[in-house]
């Protein structure tokens, strides 16, 4: 459409007179890079919601990651309401990585929890995001700190052992917006953490937010006592923003949402991370 003058009609249409030529050379090269990017490298998601719309930034922030990397990214989806104990190592068989993705409610937990059980204990790369993260917790807690229990208080009130938690000074807002951490926040990164290496040796970071429960900090010590690290706090409020086991592979979840921030030109780099990966696993 350059080639053929179409953006100087367009400009001249709404009165304004066309400048120098825009340089499309970075946009070109990306295309060039994904045209190249011809091997596949499979990847699950793990959701709940069938259209794959909710999922849409996700879907973008991988390809992105994956054109960088010389890689087509090949997303399966796989329906965490029905992933079973049972059929776990069937519907992830021969996926390079997994993430598991947000999504608020109960709903679909239970498959969640099962796939990040399957994934730590079989080393595979795993990205968890915001909620997804949060079952990543969740399921630790439960099979290797030995909190039979634990759970969130979005889903039990007054269980004894929220990791998953509101923060105390939202348990009394009873307006479901009003609790909500939206917008973007910083977030100090743990020198020599993985993430810390993916941001590229950064300390203090700045990612967006869509969530209500928190990391419960009564328990970070013993998280960290059992090898889960929390290697990214909000300075300002001591939230846990970053959970990484090092001793893995790849396995990190974010409370906060990095697809948010992906784009063509720059790839967001928890997912260039994660995809050089899961390549570096699946050769």
């Amino acid at each position: 459409m350059q080639r053929q003058g179409l953006d100087e009609i367009l400009l001249r249409k709404m009165g304004v007179a066309p400048d120098e030529r825009p340089d499309l050379h970075p946009w070109l090269s990306f295309l060039e890079r994904r045209q190249r990017a011809v091997k596949t490298l499979d990847v699950a998601l793990v959701g709940k919601y069938d259209l794959q719309d909710a999922y849409k930034s996700i879907l973008e922030s991988l390809a992105h990651a994956g054109t960088y990397n010389n890689r087509k990214v090949t997303t399966h989806f796989v329906n965490s309401e029905q992933l079973t104990r049972d059929n776990v190592a069937e519907r992830l068989a021969g996926m390079a990585g997994v993430v598991i993705c947000p999504g608020f409610g109960q709903r679909g937990t239970e498959g969640k929890l099962i796939a990040a059980e399957y994934t730590r204990t079989h080393d595979i790369p795993t990205f968890g995001i915001c909620f997804g993260m949060q079952m990543m917790v969740i399921e630790y807690a439960r099979n290797v700190l030995g909190l039979k229990d634990a759970t969130s208080s979005e889903f039990e009130a007054d269980a004894r052992d929220a990791v998953i938690d509101l923060m105390e000074d939202q348990k009394n807002v009873r307006q479901m917006g009003g609790t909500m951490r939206l917008g973007a926040y910083e977030c100090e990164l743990r020198e020599g953490s993985r993430t810390w290496e993916a941001y590229g040796h950064e300390r203090l970071i700045r990612e967006r937010h869509r969530h209500r429960y928190e990391f419960n900090n009564r328990y970070l010590e013993a998280f960290e006592q059992h090898s889960m690290q929390c290697v990214g706090i909000n300075p300002a409020a001591d939230l846990v923003e970053i959970v990484e086991v090092p001793r893995l592979r790849w396995y990190i979840g974010t409370q906060f949402h990095p697809e948010y921030s992906s784009t063509v030109l720059h790839p967001h780099p928890l997912f260039m991370s994660f995809i050089k990966a899961c390549k570096k696993w699946k050769n």
